[in-house]
């Protein structure tokens, strides 16, 4: 059965043609506006990376990585899930110092998604990172670079409603800052997902923080997040609420890395110490790396929000099984 929702009467905002021209409009203006937030400079970056290298984000632990062998340098290569690691070492290898930081095209493919209106075994982001100060380790510093990128996605949006008078789409600037503790503690009787709608129905712009660690009524996590790339106590998603699907609607998840020490309880925590012996792994718990904060802001959900679709594949080429395509035909919705 198709888990693609069609909303009682939605109607594409914009013909094809004049969809692939706000896509360009919003791509190509909000990367300039994120780099001037941030303080970003854009770079190259790969598509895949070396399976022993440790760099491969693990999300949950249990998606398994498009993997394929490398006969000419021995070895074998995996897609990548997300950049999250291999920025960190980017900017140690690139030199960049501290308040300044970069971001690149992130293309991955992800074989274990479950596919519907806003999920595809296709990604696409822009994965930045940024070098700070140990003293910018805290709560205040990860508001402070929310609020920025905020800023980042209103400035592009308010461009776009020029430039497409046909669309009109509301984004809050103001951000409402919420923990999963929190957020647990204000609605114990709903499930994490039905919270997060909970909250974005009230605050239109949410910053959703701390996930990871087990909370303390039902000792499970919010969601699940791999610990060796995000601190559990200084990260969170930006949450908007969506007036098109009616529900909260992740663009980014984001926060300041981990350090030695969160990244040694981390380890533990998540019975993840044979990582240890990566090589990546090795280089952070010595301190050889920097300190860092950073995320990754989804191109196709970004677009998705601004231009007001129903659906994610009216904005991105990708595979859809034939139930899927013929829900979204069947009401006038031309998948790419």
């Amino acid at each position: 059965m198709s888990k693609v929702c069609i909303p009682q009467g939605y109607k594409t905002p914009l013909s094809v043609y004049e969809m692939q021209r706000a896509i360009e409009f919003i791509k190509s203006n909000f990367q300039v506006n994120l780099g001037n937030a941030l303080n970003l400079r854009r770079v190259s970056a790969p598509l895949f990376v070396e399976e022993n290298s440790g760099l491969n984000d693990n999300l949950n632990g249990v998606e398994r990585p498009v993997s394929f062998d490398i006969p000419d340098v021995h070895a074998t290569g995996q897609v990548v899930h997300s950049l999250a690691k291999w920025k960190r070492l980017a900017l140690k290898r690139y030199q960049f110092h501290p308040g300044k930081g970069l971001f690149t095209d992130m293309n991955a493919i992800r074989r274990d998604e479950v596919v519907d209106n806003l999920h595809s075994i296709y990604v696409d982001q822009w994965d930045w990172e940024k070098v700070i100060l140990r003293e910018d380790r805290t709560e205040s510093y990860l508001r402070q670079t929310v609020r920025a990128i905020m800023g980042a996605v209103c400035e592009t949006n308010d461009a776009l409603d020029i430039a497409f008078p046909s669309l009109h789409t509301r984004i809050d600037r103001d951000v409402y800052f919420i923990s999963t503790q929190e957020l647990e503690d204000r609605f114990p009787d709903l499930t994490p997902k039905q919270r997060e709608d909970a909250i974005c129905r009230e605050h239109h712009t949410v910053f959703l923080m701390q996930i990871g660690g087990n909370l303390k009524r039902s000792g499970q996590p919010h969601d699940g997040r791999a610990p060796d790339y995000d601190d559990w106590q200084l990260n969170g998603d930006i949450l908007l609420w969506n007036p098109v699907l009616e529900r909260s609607f992740e663009i980014s998840s984001m926060g300041i890395r981990v350090d030695e020490a969160a990244l040694d309880r981390q380890l533990t925590a998540s019975g993840c110490d044979d990582r240890r012996t990566l090589p990546f792994h090795r280089m952070l718990l010595a301190g050889e790396l920097p300190l860092t904060i950073g995320g990754g802001i989804g191109q196709s959900r970004l677009c998705m929000m601004m231009i007001g679709t129903c659906h994610i594949g009216e904005v991105q080429a990708s595979l859809w099984d034939q139930e899927t395509v013929q829900t979204c035909e069947s009401a006038g919705i031309m998948l790419l």
